[in-house]
């Protein structure tokens, strides 16, 4: 049996998104009719598909509403290969900005908007370069794993991020490097990470501190997606991996240079200890009808 669905095409800094609404969780996408919707030459083409659906209308949104009531709406987040993603921080931009532009929720200036994912609650914020969401409280997950990658040299050490969904950043040593890594390919992550990890490729800018503010360059292979022109919690993984390395003195705030554009990283006392957050661009490029 045949479904059409309503879809909005977006992005947030290359990063982008088939997103649909389906308010009381009637449509049930197999990961084979995601995989073929984010299929580059057969289907519309994405790094992965956005549901809008309300949480109290899907299983995992119940823990969205335990954390935090006004969490009406919940990002049903799929990789491109159909794999279900605990968070994406491009992608609750371009979420945010679907739900305003189509009158779904409203988010005056000043206020803060919560969506439910299956990494927490996450509360965005407008700002001058688009939105801010607050990405919650990160930690080191303990492992620093050797990583390899095609094209580049010897193995390097990583270093395991948390930021709701799992990360791994490798250091390398300048632009060249960087540039000539095919990451065509899934990096060797060894020990492998359990429920696999994005993997991050950083290099400092010169200088790497400018006004304040620290300044790096990334390249990403998303888990279940491939290298992407841009991941929003993996720049904030890169740019607490390098604060890390630096050590004291090192600054709270970032500019991330992705391939897809720039995106702005800080970090921020709270009372349950120190969160992050990540800024950027959202925009919705075009909408359609598609029959499943």
């Amino acid at each position: 049996m045949s479904a059409t669905i309503h879809f909005t095409k977006g992005h947030g800094t290359g990063n982008d998104f088939v997103l649909f609404a389906d308010p009381d969780g009637e449509i049930d996408l197999t990961s084979d009719q995601i995989a073929a919707i984010c299929d580059r030459h057969f289907g519309v083409g994405a790094d992965g598909v956005l549901r809008a659906v309300k949480s109290s209308k899907i299983p995992d949104g119940a823990a969205s509403l335990a954390e935090d009531a006004a969490a009406e709406w919940f990002m049903d987040y799929h990789n491109s290969d159909g794999s279900v993603a605990e968070m994406c921080g491009n992608g609750i931009r371009v979420f945010a900005k679907y739900l305003l532009d189509h009158g779904l929720t409203e988010l005056t200036d000043g206020n803060t908007l919560a969506i439910g994912t299956r990494g927490g609650v996450r509360d965005v914020q407008r700002n001058k370069s688009g939105f801010q969401a607050d990405l919650g409280r990160w930690r080191l997950d303990g492992t620093e794993p050797t990583v390899r990658a095609r094209n580049v040299p010897v193995a390097r050490p990583g270093l395991g991020i948390n930021v709701g969904n799992p990360h791994v950043v490798v250091a390398l040593a300048s632009d060249e490097e960087l540039d000539a890594a095919d990451l065509g390919y899934i990096p060797i992550v060894d020990p492998e990470p359990a429920d696999g990890a994005n993997i991050e490729f950083v290099v400092p800018l010169e200088p790497l501190i400018k006004d304040g503010v620290g300044r790096i360059r990334m390249r990403v292979h998303e888990r279940g997606s491939g290298e992407t022109l841009s991941c929003g919690t993996g720049a904030v993984a890169a740019a607490l991996a390098i604060r890390y390395w630096a050590g004291a003195g090192a600054p709270n705030q970032w500019s991330v240079e992705v391939a897809g554009g720039t995106v702005g990283v800080r970090m921020f006392p709270t009372e349950d200890g120190e969160h992050v957050s990540l800024s950027g661009p959202a925009e919705l490029v075009f909408s359609g009808d598609l029959t499943l």
